[in-house]
């Protein structure tokens, strides 16, 4: 369960029910411009974010292996997006779970990713098999 959804909710109307008792309108005013810059500061993230990866090619990445190195269980697609700086190639079908999107690097390896519920969850890299060359 995703206490988050209930737990800021919970938290907001915790600030205002405590800001009135403290100062009536003046101290929910004050929450309630605390939570306007709170969520700004969120949207102006994302919107960071995406306006860096608008930039790149879709799918492609500068490192497979780097980013097979900095991935971790449980964070946000949001934030493998601002890691990469480019949107994954989905490799699943659209608006199903879970999600698996794909970042290739120029040398023909890929990290594939997958999501459930906008977390990773697992993640795989795949390199390009080497080919011996043989002395003449």
């Amino acid at each position: 369960m995703n206490f988050n959804r209930i737990l800021i909710p919970v938290a907001c109307i915790g600030l205002t029910v405590g800001a009135w008792r403290a100062y009536q309108w003046p101290g929910v005013a004050l929450v309630a411009t605390g939570l306007v810059m709170w969520i700004l500061l969120h949207f102006t993230r994302i919107l960071t974010v995406l306006k860096r990866a608008a930039d790149r090619p879709v799918g492609t990445v500068a490192s497979a292996v780097m980013l097979n190195a900095k991935l971790q269980k449980g964070v946000n697609l949001m934030h493998v997006i601002a890691m990469t700086r480019s949107l994954g190639q989905l490799q699943s079908d659209k608006d199903t779970q879970p999600e698996v999107f794909r970042w290739s690097d120029s040398g023909s390896s890929h990290v594939t990713c997958t999501f459930v519920a906008g977390k990773l969850t697992e993640w795989v890299l795949e390199r390009p098999t080497e080919t011996p060359v043989a002395p003449e």
